[in-house]
């Protein structure tokens, strides 16, 4: 399954949004539309924007304004992965050099305020208080989430509810308010929109849940990242967790090591003790009960190709290998 073919319905609005992007990238400050261009050039699926422009139309909206709301998804969503590239001392993100490798940590960290102030400056365009404030709230737990994250690293006692508090207001939150605000603008009702809420954050744990699978077992040309990233920041996944409850004493033990140390040195036997416990397929089977839980919370809609795509989506977000 490509993402082409489930765009199919939305090509044209999708070019809509690249073209908003472009005009609402542009600053007279030469080195903000430098870095700004370059990350959003760089690739990436265009998920949260999709999620707006299929949710709007799902309700039958036909107006202008989910072209811009999708720019401000992704406005937000290019802010966040500035700065958590900053924080992670990433150097790789699809395939190509980090922002903060190629121009330096201050100029990501201050085009990534840049994005975000620029998304708040469109989003009042909109002039829908219930707009705004879906996506404040949206942007003020995503920061929540990072610094939740941040003090989760390095820490082996970490569960999986800690585990799960942190995908929910750090990838899925965006999801969420990218999902409802095409209920808002469609003119849902109160539990449509309560539905398509939580659709879109069903949809981005499952989202997340892949994403920490093929941080062990992608192929690093299609995710575009480095295996083991994750590991050698510390970071307490369910991989990680699932061998801490159920490997061998020696295998947790090795898994706690790896956690509290980061870096690569252990990176072979905790991936070997994330094969023989069958910690990957359980990690993907709670990533296909987060789908199934989205794709039930669209029963409310009615039947349209909009839908359809909708449902689509979360086999993607499980089958996926990028």
């Amino acid at each position: 399954m490509k993402l082409e073919q489930l765009y199919n319905l939305i090509g044209p609005d999708m070019k809509a949004v690249d073209a908003v992007i472009r005009v609402r990238l542009h600053s007279d400050v030469a080195l903000v539309r430098q870095v700004a261009e370059y990350i959003i050039q760089s690739g990436g699926k265009r998920l949260r924007p999709a999620l707006v422009l299929l949710s709007a139309g799902a309700l039958g909206y036909r107006g202008a304004h989910h072209h811009e709301l999708a720019a401000v998804v992704e406005f937000i969503h290019t802010a966040t992965l500035l700065h958590d590239d900053v924080v992670d001392e990433s150097d790789l993100r699809r395939g190509r050099q980090t922002a903060n490798a190629m121009f330096g940590n201050a100029a990501s960290v201050l085009v990534g305020d840049f994005l975000y102030s620029r998304a708040f400056q469109m989003m009042v365009e909109v002039d829908d208080m219930r707009v705004m404030r879906v996506l404040s709230d949206a942007t003020n737990v995503i920061a929540e989430g990072e610094v939740l994250q941040l003090m989760n690293c390095h820490d082996a006692d970490v569960d999986e509810s800690r585990y799960l508090q942190v995908i929910r207001y750090k990838t899925a939150k965006l999801f969420e308010a990218a999902a409802q605000l095409g209920a808002i603008i469609g003119g849902g009702s109160e539990d449509i929109e309560r539905s398509m809420a939580a659709y879109g954050m069903h949809l981005g744990t499952a989202f997340q849940l892949i994403d920490d699978v093929l941080d062990y077992s992608g192929a690093e040309v299609e995710t575009g990242k480095h295996l083991g990233d994750d590991l050698a920041e510390g970071k307490p996944t369910l991989p990680l967790i699932y061998v801490m409850q159920h490997g061998t004493a020696d295998q947790a033990a090795c898994v706690r090591r790896a956690i509290e140390n980061g870096g690569r040195d252990d990176f072979l036997l905790v991936l070997a003790a994330i094969r023989s416990t069958g910690a990957l397929e359980h990690a993907k089977q709670q990533a296909k009960l987060e789908a199934d839980r989205a794709a039930a919370s669209l029963d409310a809609l009615p039947a349209s190709q909009y839908k359809d795509s909708l449902l689509e989506l979360c086999l993607f977000a499980v089958a996926r290998t990028f």
